[in-house]
């Protein structure tokens, strides 16, 4: 639905984002990971046209018009409220700057206060809403126009558990009806809520594409350790098996990297039992995404030395 082409933002002679390219396709939920620092806000704001590229375009499929920002809803990672207005009076205010008619601006508010569920407050003062209510405020103000693809930026990092929780089932709603890009450094919140990943560092894709088939290229089996006494009193023993790929000591937890998880499990537990090992935890499963961001960001800082 849209192409990124060729994306490049410099300020002076540092590339906040340095010539990146992508597509999203419709009715898909995509998330543009990375850590602070590493684009993502910048690409958002080039994107939905408040920012203009050093170099590159935006384009979306069957437009004609060069500028595009009807066709997208924009959420910032800090949306900013007239306090004194009521969560209705905002999304008409804002229906109307969007050019709806006024008849269209009530309807269009009243059916996106249902549909992001805060039809209740919306006569209270949005400086009375908790932080839950403003981030559904601020998505329902980014589709007040009924855009092809909505964008949002960090929507949950400032949110507590239960707004988290809200926020992100509200965007698998949403992801049935538009395309959706997010920003996000909350690694468990992507694996919970994308289709696909944009992996960014540095101001550079480094890895995309559907979230399975980017786990299966980089996926790795390991069994997770954790003893009653210091972990590095059995590090080395580990270290010795032929199957044992890596090992590496993080929170009191022994991550131990296999070749293959069955045989590892067999004959970790065989030595364990045989050594009389003092094992609290004994839990086999596969590098999670946080694993996988650190592997590629890791993998794309040595290729970067090399060169």
């Amino acid at each position: 639905m849209i192409s990124v082409k060729s994306l490049v933002k410099s300020y002076d002679k540092h590339a906040a984002v340095n010539d990146i390219s992508f597509q999203l396709s419709p009715g898909k939920c995509v998330a543009l990971l990375g850590p602070n620092g590493a684009g993502k806000t910048t690409t958002l704001r080039m994107m939905a046209g408040l920012i203009t590229p050093t170099c590159g375009d935006v384009q979306l499929e069957g437009s004609k018009d060069d500028d595009i920002r009807h066709h997208i809803g924009y959420l910032p990672q800090h949306p900013q409220y007239h306090g004194w207005m009521t969560g209705r009076e905002f999304l008409i205010y804002v229906a109307r700057l969007a050019r709806l008619s006024k008849k269209d601006a009530h309807q269009q508010a009243d059916q996106l206060l249902k549909r992001v569920g805060i039809d209740a407050v919306k006569n209270r003062r949005i400086a009375k809403y908790s932080g839950g209510m403003k981030q559904r405020l601020g998505i329902a103000q980014a589709m007040i126009h009924k855009p092809k693809v909505l964008m949002l930026d960090e929507p949950v990092s400032a949110l507590d558990p239960l707004g988290r929780r809200d926020v992100l089932d509200l965007m698998e709603e949403l992801k049935q009806e538009t395309t959706l890009l997010y920003s996000t450094h909350i690694l468990s919140d992507a694996e919970e809520a994308s289709d696909e990943i944009l992996l960014m560092h540095e101001g550079s894709i480094i890895e995309s594409g559907p979230l399975e088939n980017v786990k299966e290229r980089h996926q790795v089996d390991k069994i997770s350790l954790r003893f009653a006494d210091n972990p590095e009193n059995y590090q080395k023993q580990l270290d010795k098996l032929e199957i044992v790929t890596k090992t590496e000591y993080n929170k009191q937890v022994l991550q131990v990297y296999v070749k293959n998880t069955l045989d590892a499990r067999d004959e970790i537990l065989s030595l364990a039992a045989k050594e009389k090992w003092p094992l609290l935890q004994f839990e086999v499963g596969r590098t999670s995404l946080e694993d996988l961001f650190m592997k590629v960001v890791n993998e794309y800082a040595m290729a970067d030395h090399l060169q």
